[in-house]
Parts: structure tokens; C-alpha cells; sequence
């Protein structure tokens, strides 16, 4: 695809690109609405088995309960715009497409790196996890071997197809959801769920046992509760290999954050009132498998659950490995980013390049956390959410700003909630922006993902600003509107 360029905006430049460019980048349709749906239920499910924990010690329960109400009022909020956006906009840049579109190539770059910071950064949080069930299991084996191993099962699957991307991803997702539901029904079968264990976080001098770190305890437990339905938002990435788009997407985003509210009420009451307590709970480094301990106590039956009780990480793992790949394959595709990095396979049309790069960014990542922070999972859970909450902020703005300044977008899906339930997401999600410095051991670790933030922005400032493919789908889009509007006023 070639011709003349659109006008650009102010500030960038364009180059034509001939049609074998994006034949070397091409992407296969091969999921219907439940690959979707496992894709993104999958991708969020770890959170149920390790992260969310740690808001107990930042709030106690009642701390960590209020605040995932609210986030789970945000992800809703968010879910139903982006079902909108990703019906109107079906492109495999997801929310960059998105911000493209409303803010121009600055907004898509901020939003580009914001999902580059949470997709190549979760899946580093969730293999510390999965090190820590294993850990337990074989405790002479360094973390460092089990992230190493990991990475390399998971990158090859991804790498392989993305037939077999979606098809491991429906199995490993349904399995967890089994061993949750194991979880549920034994902990208040057994007896083993105790109501009164939610409350024995101690508290501070003058606080409650229910709010026990006090009305601050809620804000610090906003990052941790956010654990419970991040990823969810990386659907919109697989639009282009996605079969009746404007049709199965919205559904499976829709579906899939009414799966997760249901999993997310259930595993944090039970699995914080089981054993220990919310006090042991929220200090472990595998609440689900302590939770089966405290069911079966330390038997045969224990280990096999804490065994089975990885596939809720490896699910997430897997899905959101595709997610970090596709997020580089699309920015590096429209120039953003290095464009060497969005070449596909030629018998795969998977984005290996930028799967591979992703995964060793991530265990580098993980490794330094281990060197130098105390708190590892904690450190590395905020980092992955700094990033994805400034994406949920600008990418409801540029609902708002796409419903208002662009009416007439065809949009073969509309939200309930429409902009009343997007400005309610912005709300929430700049609350969460503050929430992720409340916890000072992990300020750090926040201040370093900022710095890269700032780096990457000024490479595109410097740089491939001047290099962006205007025959990228993302691109181009967003410059024939530009154009066509440019005409209608002429």
C-alpha cells in the first residue's frame, strides 16, 4: 500500500511504506468471542492466586474491600467504553489506536508506552508469583531458574502459533477457574472459612478492626485490589486477529469482567478468612496454596492443589505474554518504536521479534527487583500498574473526547453508561494514579518506571517522530479522518 501521504500533524513526519512492508507484518484472524473471553478472563486470573494478598497488610480487609468496590466500578466503567472503541476502531494497537485517534500521535505515544510499561511488566509480576509456588514445592531450585524456564515454555507457545496461543489459553483459563471453584467449595464446606479471621489484621492506635490502617489503608490498597481485573484491558489487541470483530469483541469484554467480579467477591472473602487469617493471608507469597493448607493441612492433597493452583498464574502468564507482543508489534509497525521489532514469522504471522524482546525485559526486570528490592512482588505489581492506570485514564478521555468532537463515528457497538460512566472511570483511575506512591517501600520502584516513561517520550521526541508509517492501520485511519475533515471544512 503506497501513494501520497495525508497532511500530517504538526510536529511529526511520515514515510510511505510499499505494500511488502506490512506483508512481512501481517497478523492471522483465527478467535471467535470464547477464545476472546478466555483470552481475557486468563490474562487477569493469576490475580486471584497471589498480588491482591498484599492489600490486607496495606488496609485489612475492609481497607482492601472498599477499594476493590471502586476499582471494580472503574474496570466496568472502562470495559464498556473500550467496547465501544474497539467495535469502532478494531485494530491491533488496541488503546495507542485509540489515543491516536482523539489526542494524535503524542496521545497514542503516551498511551503506547503506558501499555508497554504494564504488558511487558506483568508478566515479570505473575512469574515472581509462580517462583514462589514453586518455591514451596522445591525450595533448593533458585527463582531465577523457575522465571528462566517459564519464559522460555510460555515465549515458544506464543511463538509457535496463535491457534495454539488461543486454544492453551481456553484450557489453562478453564482449569483455574475449576481450581477456584475447588477452593470456594471446600473452604466453606470444610468449615474451614471463619468470618471472624477477615477482621484479625491488627490496628493502628485509634483505628477499627474492620478499616485497621484507617481510611489511608483504603488508598494504599488500591494498587492490590486492581490486581483483581488488570489485563482485562488487552483484549482490544487482538482485534486483528480476531474473526467478526465488531461483534465478538464487545461481547467477550462484556463477559469477561462479569466472570471476573464474580471470582474476585468470592476469592477475597473466602481465601482471607481461611487459616491465619487476613493476617497471615495478606504476608503470603501463595495465598491460594496456604489457603488448601489450611483446608487439608500439610498433606499429598495440599501439594497437588498448589500444583494445580499454577495454572491460575501460568494462564495469566501465557495470555499476557501474547498481549506484550502485540502492544511492541503495533507501535514498532506504525514507527513508534524500532520498526525491526514488528516483523512476524512467515509461516507463524506471529510477532516473535517483539515476544522475545518483551520476555527479556520482563526476567531482567525481575531479576533487578531481587537484587535491590525487599518487597519484590509488591515493587513489581506497582510498577505493572503505574503504567496500566495512566492508560485507563487516557484512554476513557479519549471516549470522551471521540464521543463529543467525533458524533458520527460509526460505532457498531454503543455503551450503556456511555459518557456518565466514562468520566466516572476517569475519576477513579486518577485516584489510582495518587494510590500507587501510598505504599513508600514501593515509591522507588514507581519513580524508575516514570524514568523510563520519560526516556522512552523523549526518543520519540528526538527520533521516530520523524519516521511514523503513515500505511500503518492506525495511521492511516486516523489520517483519512483527518483529512476528510480538513476537506468538509474547505
Amino acid at each position: 500500500m503506497s501513494g501520497a501521504i495525508p497532511e500530517a500533524p504538526t510536529g511529526v513526519r511520515y514515510e510511505n511504506v510499499d505494500a511488502s512492508y506490512l506483508e512481512q507484518r501481517k497478523l492471522k484472524k483465527s478467535a471467535g468471542w470464547i477464545m476472546l473471553w478466555a483470552l481475557g478472563v486468563g490474562a487477569v486470573i493469576s490475580g486471584d492466586f497471589g498480588g491482591w494478598n498484599l492489600g490486607l497488610a496495606a488496609g485489612g480487609f475492609g481497607g482492601l474491600a472498599i477499594a476493590t468496590v471502586l476499582m471494580t466500578v472503574m474496570y466496568v466503567c472502562m470495559v464498556f467504553s473500550i467496547a465501544e472503541l474497539s467495535a469502532a476502531l478494531p485494530h491491533a494497537g488496541g488503546f495507542y489506536s485509540f489515543a491516536r485517534n482523539a489526542f494524535g500521535p503524542w496521545g497514542g505515544m503516551i498511551v503506547g508506552i503506558s501499555d508497554t510499561i504494564e504488558y511487558v511488566l506483568t508478566p515479570a509480576t505473575i512469574v515472581f508469583f509462580i517462583g514462589g509456588y514453586m518455591s514451596q514445592l522445591l525450595p533448593a531450585v533458585p527463582l531465577w531458574v523457575w522465571w528462566c524456564g517459564f519464559y522460555a515454555v510460555f515465549l515458544i507457545l506464543n511463538i509457535v502459533g496463535v491457534e495454539l496461543t488461543f486454544k492453551v489459553g481456553l484450557a489453562v483459563t478453564a482449569l483455574a477457574m475449576i481450581v477456584l471453584a475447588a477452593f470456594y467449595v471446600t473452604a466453606l464446606g470444610s468449615g474451614s472459612f471463619k468470618p471472624e479471621l477477615l477482621m484479625n489484621v491488627p490496628a493502628d492506635p485509634g483505628q477499627s478492626t474492620f478499616l485497621p490502617k484507617g481510611w489511608f489503608g483504603v488508598f494504599a490498597a488500591i494498587p492490590f485490589a486492581i490486581w483483581f481485573y488488570l489485563a482485562i484491558e488487552q483484549l482490544p489487541l487482538a482485534a486483528e486477529e480476531t474473526k467478526e470483530v465488531v461483534t465478538n469483541m464487545p461481547k467477550a469484554l462484556i463477559y469477561g469482567i462479569g466472570t471476573l467480579i464474580v471470582l474476585t467477591f468470592a476469592t477475597l472473602i473466602l481465601n482471607s478468612g481461611v487459616g491465619g487469617g487476613a493476617a497471615a493471608i495478606g504476608a503470603s507469597a501463595a495465598p491460594l496454596s496456604d489457603g488448601f493448607k489450611a483446608i487439608f493441612g500439610e498433606s499429598i492433597t495440599t501439594a497437588l492443589f498448589t500444583i494445580i493452583a499454577l495454572i491460575g498464574l501460568i494462564a495469566s502468564f501465557h495470555t499476557v505474554i501474547y498481549a506484550a507482543g502485540r502492544v511492541l508489534f503495533a507501535l514498532s509497525r506504525s514507527g513508534y518504536y524500532p520498526r525491526w521489532i514488528s516483523v512476524t514469522g512467515k509461516k507463524t504471522h506471529t510477532p516473535h521479534r517483539a515476544l522475545l524482546l518483551s520476555g527479556v525485559i520482563g526476567f531482567i526486570i525481575a531479576w533487578l527487583c531481587q537484587q535491590y528490592s525487599a518487597t519484590v512482588g509488591a515493587a513489581l505489581l506497582s510498577m505493572s500498574v503505574f503504567g496500566a492506570v495512566i492508560s485507563y485514564t487516557v484512554v476513557m478521555l479519549c471516549y470522551i473526547k471521540l464521543k463529543i468532537k467525533k458524533p458520527n463515528m460509526p460505532r457498531p457497538y454503543k455503551s450503556p453508561l456511555g459518557l456518565t460512566g466514562a468520566i466516572v472511570g476517569v475519576v477513579l483511575s486518577v485516584l489510582a494514579i495518587a494510590a500507587t506512591l501510598a505504599v513508600e517501600s514501593n515509591r522507588p520502584a514507581v519513580i524508575g518506571t516514570a524514568i523510563f516513561f520519560v526516556l522512552a517520550l523523549l526518543y520519540f521526541a528526538l527520533y521516530s517522530r520523524n519516521k511514523l508509517v503513515a500505511q500503518a492501520p492506525e495511521e492511516e485511519v486516523a489520517l483519512v479522518a483527518a483529512s476528510e475533515k480538513e476537506l468538509a471544512h474547505t
